[in-house]
């Protein structure tokens, strides 16, 4: 049994990380913080969690982090990287479902991200939680920067296709869709239901904080800079990312066998029977990706899809696997959840 906190439970991540938290074996949940709702009961604010979680919010300046084994960082960008260090030197493991350890280029981040890095020498030490790519690392982390929604499934979809070298490694495309719980849980024009019901549009195209962290995980998988074109868009969904990948292929393979080969270990990749269309409802509420790959007229295009649930194995379920890798215990505890449907 390990003793586990959270930083920032009010948002959508962490109710997510709260829900599957409450049901693992082997968590006791000892504090989860708020500044600004210090001392209300979690299921005063999240009345489905009412039986499961007992805690009421603490504010952080009394939460006695340092007293626990693991600490998740569910909270915005620049929070993590002021408390980190503090916790790793009372012999705390972290994960930070920010971003603030994702990209290993510090002015890389600091561009994108419009702050100083607090702490650019933990950079170079934290871990990229992919578990597909990442496994064994992760397993001796102390620090794991969680991967971001969009990087997870445009990741799991190229990377089978960069490894076997099989498409033009400058001429990636990923066309990408998200739920508007990606935004967070605030309140903001743009995500009110009467702006995004009944609409579809791209935004970030000119670029998005996602692009140099997916860049940066591809040209790992490839060994070299790769050339990508990443447009993200908002659906009028609740929860769900699905991201339909091109490339042109420059040698001839088994697409199907080469996508079931890769992830034939995988708990949570599911490499769909060819022909496949996967849904996004199909992986609503579960830690798991699914795929399906066509080359569309027996042309020379590769197209990818690619489908997650953006708050699950895009996010909080992706960090309790990522737990469970770092702490010895079985990868898919707490995880075997099905899917949501309708």
């Amino acid at each position: 049994m390990i003793k586990v906190g959270i930083v920032g439970g009010t948002g959508y991540t962490g109710v997510e990380l709260l829900r599957l938290l409450a049901a693992h074996p082997q968590v006791s949940l000892q504090v989860i913080t708020s500044r600004a709702d210090a001392g209300m009961p979690v299921s005063q604010m999240f009345p489905s969690l009412r039986g499961y979680v007992d805690l009421s919010f603490t504010h952080p300046d009394q939460a006695h982090l340092e007293d626990c084994d693991m600490v998740f960082f569910a909270t915005p960008n620049g929070i993590a990287m002021k408390q980190v260090r503090q916790l790793l030197d009372a012999g705390a493991k972290v994960i930070d479902l920010a971003a603030d350890f994702r990209l290993q280029d510090i002015a890389v981040w600091e561009k994108w991200y419009g702050m100083p890095h607090a702490c650019p020498d933990l950079v170079a030490e934290a871990v990229y939680g992919l578990p597909e790519v990442n496994r064994e690392k992760i397993r001796h982390a102390r620090l794991v920067a969680n991967p971001g929604c969009y990087p997870t499934a445009v990741q799991l979809g190229f990377i089978p296709l960069l490894e076997a070298g099989v498409i033009d490694p400058q001429a990636m495309i990923a066309d990408a869709k998200s739920g508007v719980s990606g935004a967070g849980r605030k309140a903001e024009i743009a995500t009110l239901f009467a702006e995004t019901s009944d609409s579809f549009k791209a935004y970030g195209v000119a670029g998005h904080r996602h692009l140099p962290e997916i860049r940066q995980g591809l040209a790992r998988a490839l060994g070299k800079e790769v050339g990508l074109t990443f447009v993200p868009h908002l659906t009028p969904m609740i929860r769900g990312i699905h991201a339909t990948l091109y490339g042109r292929m420059n040698s001839e393979t088994d697409l199907q066998a080469l996508f079931e080969q890769r992830y034939a270990d995988e708990p949570f990749v599911d490499v769909m029977p060819a022909g496949s269309l996967p849904e996004t409802r199909s992986v609503r509420g579960a830690n798991h990706c699914r795929i399906a790959v066509y080359r569309p007229q027996g042309g020379d295009m590769v197209v990818v899809l690619s489908v997650i649930d953006n708050l699950v194995k895009g996010a909080a379920g992706q960090a309790v696997q990522n737990m469970n890798i770092m702490c010895g215990f079985p990868e898919t505890t707490a995880l075997n959840n099905l899917p949501l449907l309708p």
